[in-house]
């Protein structure tokens, strides 16, 4: 089992400069991968027109894969900097990792 993680976050696109800038600027932390994505949600408060006729909110959602230990740094790094009451966050076991060639 390796000790690494895969961090999630999922948050709305108008924090999506503030949340990367801060993980940029963040020394010793990996890089990520950041994905547009749709939810899928009963709760439309904060949802705009649009995105109520749709059905769904414009959202983004960051990968990264950062040692265990590391993740309370990433938290820290983000609550100090983003409006993080809107973050969703979860953290997946990575079994192996690697690269092909």
């Amino acid at each position: 089992m390796s000790e690494y993680v895969r961090l999630v976050l999922v948050f709305p696109p108008r924090l999506e400069t503030a949340l990367t800038g801060a993980l940029v600027a963040e020394a010793g932390l990996p890089g990520f991968t950041l994905l547009h994505g749709e939810g899928h949600s009963s709760d439309f408060s904060n949802a705009s027109p649009a995105e109520q006729v749709h059905g769904r909110v414009q959202r983004r959602v960051l990968w990264m894969l950062l040692p265990q230990a590391q993740v309370e740094a990433v938290f820290a790094a983000l609550r100090t900097q983003v409006d993080a009451h809107e973050v969703r966050w979860w953290l997946e076991p990575v079994l192996a990792m690697g690269k092909l060639g």
